[in-house]
Order: C-alpha cells, then structure tokens, then sequence
C-alpha cells in the first residue's frame, strides 16, 4: 500500500508540472510536427499546440504579442525579426534544418516544365507569396538568378503559404508551382516536373529558438530541445527534410 501511494504521489506530481505550450511553426513542417507532437508528450509529459502558416505572418504575430513559447520558421529573415524585437531565449536558437525546391504539376499534366527557362511558356504559375512567405522568397530569388522572374511575374499567383501553392496545383487552378520538396512528397495529386539545381538555389535554412513571452517557457526550451534529439532528426529526414548538423545556439 506504501508503495501505491508513493507511486501514485509521484505520478500526480508529474502531472502538475506537464503544460501545455504553443508553437508557431512554418506550414511545410505540419506533417512531421504532428507525428511528433505524442512523442514530445511521452518523453516529456508536456503538451503542445501548433499553430502552423506562413513564417512571415507568424512572425508578425509573435512582435504584436501572441504568447508562443517556440518557434521553428522556414527563413532566417523572419527569425532574425524576432530575435531584433528581444522575443528569443538566449542560448536556444539553431538552424535545425534545410529543404529543396522543386517544380509540381497537376498529376494529369500532359506537358510539363523541365527547366526554369519553360516556366514563360505557362498561363499561370503560383507560388507562396513572394513578398512574405519564404518559400516564395526562395522561388523569387531562384528565378531571379536565373533570369526569368521579369518574364513569368505577371503570370504568378501568390498563396498565403506554400500549402496553399500545392493545393492550387493539386486543383488544376494553376499549370504549375513551385514548392519545397517534401510538401510535394507527401501528395498524390502533384507530380514533380524538376527539382530545382543546388547550383542556382538559394540556401534554405530552418531557425528554431524558444521565446520568451510565451505563457509555458518551460514547454519552449524542451520542445526545442527534443526536435534536436534522434528520434526527431530521424522523423525529419523520412519527411524529406535536410538536417543540419553542428549548428550551434545563441
């Protein structure tokens, strides 16, 4: 019976320091973030919430005073942001992870792009708004380099995030999108016409660092601790995602 109630007084204990934390997160990480979210609470009792969208508006969000204990963006820019409005957790931050991009189409296209020269020959072509969200600012600054974004910026549709530029290509609303590699590995209603060349693409970089007008900073530091742990780094890499590795906090 002693053994029970000891038991049983430690359990409760746990369970009145788990909390429940926010987490703002870039829309191309959904799928694995919520594979990882009952791993998160098995190992650390704690519980989170994802708020998931475009880094850019997140940003924003998190400067007007939303309460997230964590943030993981698809840009540099936008954590930099952050970082200048005072909001991360010295010592927390990372660049965790990197990714590509690729060209899709609808998987009944019967012609398709295959290089950044055939994107003038389309009616329409939707990225993840360029002038905000960084999927489309990495597409932007591709095509720039490459010399063709005078040419195809009156025929691009912008979306309000890069979700959004796969949706339209899995409609048929547009002939093509560009979007990062695993959102188009995990839909079967695109197909990928090309991946982008490492040679002409800018360099993708996922920062993640815990805030600190969060209302669970408890949560932050160890969500941001455990998406730097194996089991993570391995759920990352099966979703496609380029793990960086040696990247240090500040």
């Amino acid at each position: 019976m002693f053994r029970l109630y000891v038991t049983s007084l430690f359990l409760v204990s746990l369970l009145a320091r788990a909390e429940e934390g926010l987490v703002f997160a870039a829309a191309s990480t959904t799928d694995v973030l919520e594979e990882l979210r009952p791993a998160f609470t098995k190992a650390t009792g704690h519980t989170v919430v994802l708020a998931l969208g475009s880094s850019g508006d997140l940003a924003r969000q998190a400067m007007a005073g939303a309460p997230a204990d964590a943030f993981l963006s698809a840009d540099v820019a936008r954590m930099e942001a952050v970082q200048a409005a005072g909001l991360v957790r010295r010592g927390t931050r990372v660049e965790l992870l990197s990714n590509r991009l690729v060209v899709v189409v609808p998987v009944g296209a019967k012609v398709a792009p295959g290089r950044a020269e055939d994107l003038k020959g389309l009616k329409r072509l939707v990225l993840a708004d360029p002038a905000i969200v960084p999927a489309g600012v990495y597409a932007k600054a591709w095509l720039e380099k490459v010399g063709v974004w005078k040419d195809v910026e009156g025929k691009v549709v912008p979306a309000l995030d890069v979700r959004g530029a796969l949706a339209a290509v899995e409609a048929g609303r547009v002939d093509a999108g560009v979007v990062y590699a695993t959102d188009a590995a995990q839909s079967k209603k695109v197909r990928v016409a090309f991946e982008v060349p490492s040679s002409e693409a800018p360099r993708i970089v996922y920062p993640l660092a815990a805030l600190v007008k969060g209302k669970a900073p408890e949560v932050g530091v160890a969500f941001v601790k455990f998406l730097q742990t194996e089991p993570a780094r391995a759920a990352f890499q099966r979703h496609g995602f380029v793990v960086l590795a040696g990247t240090k906090a500040r």
